[in-house]
């Protein structure tokens, strides 16, 4: 799906994508833990990657595969080096604003990885549930 590189767009990704994984079950920390770590990606891509330009878009796309929950967000920005982002638990960082939204995504997530350009990240959560019927290919989002 696309989005406007607007803020409302926010929650707008996060509630589709939690609804989409109604029938999974999912206890309330997993849930948590998504529409946290998906927020705070799309936030930073709206916010830092495409800089709120008018027109510009951002790109989600999801899907269900062998139990996992895979998100790829995409912004039209320059990229940023992942590596260069401020430790939020360090002293000299405490008050610093930057940083929190990747360490939090780090942190809920069972895996994070960004393309080479800085410009897309991809996130992987285990679902742990009875019901692992995956989206087949076709249908993803």
């Amino acid at each position: 799906m696309k989005v406007p590189s607007e803020i409302k767009s926010i929650k707008r990704v996060s509630s589709k994508i939690l609804s989409s994984l109604s029938s999974y079950e999912l206890n309330k920390d997993t849930l948590f833990d998504i529409r946290l770590c998906t927020e705070e990606a799309v936030r930073n891509a709206i916010v830092h990657g495409s800089g709120l330009r008018k027109g510009s878009r951002v790109s989600v796309y999801y899907w269900v595969d062998k139990g996992k929950l895979h998100i790829e967000i995409e912004d039209e920005g320059a990229g940023f080096d992942s590596n260069t982002v401020p430790d939020p638990t360090e002293n000299s960082n405490i008050l610093k604003k930057s940083g929190r939204g990747v360490y939090l995504i780090k942190k809920f997530m069972d895996r994070v990885s960004f393309n080479e350009k800085g410009n897309k990240i991809k996130m992987e959560k285990a679902l742990l549930s009875p019901h692992l019927n995956p989206l087949p290919r076709g249908e993803r989002r």
